[in-house]
């Protein structure tokens, strides 16, 4: 094999070796960002410079697409006016500094077949196929070219190390914003009303005030609303819709309770809600809300011994301790050796399976043609907070997710459709603006990164308000290569 390096346009002393054949199409890919992008290399003899433009819906990923015979090829990158190689992907080093090195076979007659190094058999990947290249290709030393290496252990220990200290070290003080609002909602109130009031404010949990008690005593939540249609669509429900106008919360909560409450035949006693004072640390915010499976814990305050006259201060979640990890170490990315690294490299998340794995599960995703209904028996039955919604190649054009439903209390919806005939592109489009596109993305809830992408970046995205699940997406076509939740996210920082 020829080695060569590019640090001009003109350094074209060696050139790809081809084996012959009809061209197939191979695709560059830059995914760290720049302004104007460009590859070079021996494919062009290093004399011509090929535009790459930017990834739809990722506007960092530049790509470049062109058709070449098949055999082994040496590129690099010109961004912004200076030479680049990227260094996840197979390298070699020359006579004229370190370039990228494809090898492309007849078998490549899709774009989609550059995969994975950790996926083999998917069909489209920004990534080069490091598999295929390590079995057919040796570098000039004689060794192999390697994908990107799994963290060490050493390092996610010392990372785990240092989160943990900073968590014991800050409470839920840390957690309350300089100013804003926080809604709670009298049990009292006609249960039609509350998911009004939920989907109007934009929020999708409220904790719910019992002024008899003086005390708050649960939570509303969009999975209130999915079971309370789910038994309106039953036969012989005794919830009619007329009786939905003046069914209270509290009336609700105790039919609830005494459904889908039982436990080896008994009746489960009414439990106390699970809060937090903004004396406790945000380690143990963050387990309470992982070990009871909630999203949100009410942050209450009160200056008697007994509790009485409660002030309620925030709502806290997972998102909003992640925000404050994110912001403490942004500037110190050293002091956790994980931020940097790629996703891809971590064991972290949900992925879509190897093929040939038996151990493995599908990740759970639906077409927009889907009922309404089958996409919120999964979401209840995964206990997941969204689902991607993906076209007939899973390329990710939406997602739904359980804060959704309250926009069938928008007008009454709810009262003249059925869940299992309005389709999840119609569930979507009663909460988004009329000229609003399908697959648009609505607002900050439908989050992508890429598996190069640092774990930083993630942990960024999943910070955002409403953000529950991030989709790890291939770079151009979109598809889905995984999940990463904050729940994810948070046991693999506490080693749970």
């Amino acid at each position: 094999m020829f080695s060569h390096g590019a640090d001009s346009a003109h350094d074209a002393g060696a050139v790809g070796v081809s084996s012959g054949g009809a061209p197939v199409p191979a695709r560059f890919v830059w995914p760290y960002g720049g302004k104007r992008v460009f590859v070079s290399g021996s494919f062009t003899r290093w004399s011509e410079h090929l535009p790459m433009s930017p990834v739809e819906g990722c506007p960092s990923v530049f790509q470049a697409i062109c058709s070449l015979t098949p055999g082994i090829y040496e590129y690099k990158f010109f961004v912004d006016g200076e030479w680049r190689h990227d260094e996840r992907q197979p390298t070699i080093s020359g006579e004229f500094g370190i370039v990228n090195t494809l090898y492309l076979t007849r078998e490549f007659n899709h774009i989609s077949a550059l995969l994975s190094p950790s996926t083999p058999g998917s069909r489209m990947n920004m990534d080069v196929d490091s598999e295929n290249f390590q079995r057919n290709v040796t570098l000039s030393d004689g060794t192999l070219p390697e994908g990107p290496p799994r963290v060490s252990d050493a390092a996610v220990q010392i990372s785990r190390s240092r989160v943990s200290e900073y968590l014991k070290l800050h409470t839920g003080y840390d957690l309350l914003p300089d100013s804003g609002k926080v809604i709670a909602l009298d049990i009292n109130l006609p249960v039609k009303q509350s998911f009004h009031i939920l989907h109007e404010q934009g929020i999708p949990v409220a904790p719910l005030w019992d002024s008899f008690r003086g005390q708050f005593v649960g939570l509303l939540s969009p999975l209130d609303f999915i079971l309370i249609l789910r038994e309106l669509e039953t036969h012989g429900s005794n919830l009619t819709e007329e009786q939905l106008e003046t069914h209270t919360i509290s009336a609700w909560k105790e039919a609830k309770r005494q459904t889908y409450g039982r436990n080896d035949g008994q009746w489960q006693p009414h439990q106390p809600l699970v809060h937090a004072t903004p004396y406790e640390s945000l380690t143990d915010i963050a387990l309470k809300i992982l070990q009871t499976g909630i999203s949100t814990v009410p942050i209450i305050y009160s200056s008697s011994s007994d509790g009485s006259f409660p002030q309620l201060l925030h709502l806290a979640s997972l998102s909003g301790i992640l925000k404050c990890i994110c912001r403490y170490f942004k500037n110190s990315t050293g002091n956790l050796p994980i931020l940097n690294q790629p996703v891809c490299t971590i064991p972290l998340g949900s992925w879509v399976p190897k093929i040939g794995d038996p151990n493995s599960r599908p990740l759970a995703m639906l077409r927009p043609n889907a009922s309404l209904s089958s996409a919120l028996d999964m979401l209840v039955q995964a206990g997941v907070s969204s689902i991607p919604i993906v076209d007939e190649n899973d390329s990710l054009l939406d997602t739904y997710s359980r804060s959704d439903i309250t926009a069938l209390a928008k007008d009454k919806v709810y009262t003249h459709v059925r869940l299992d005939e309005m389709t999840i592109h119609q569930a979507l489009q009663l909460g988004q603006d009329a000229s609003t596109p399908f697959g648009f993305f609505n607002g900050q809830r439908c989050q992508m990164c890429l598996r190069s992408d640092p774990l930083l970046k993630v942990m960024e995205r999943l910070a955002n308000p409403g953000v529950r699940r991030v989709f790890i997406v291939e770079a151009g076509s979109k598809r889905v290569e995984g999940i990463i939740s904050l729940r994810d996210i948070f046991k693999f920082l506490l080693s749970l």
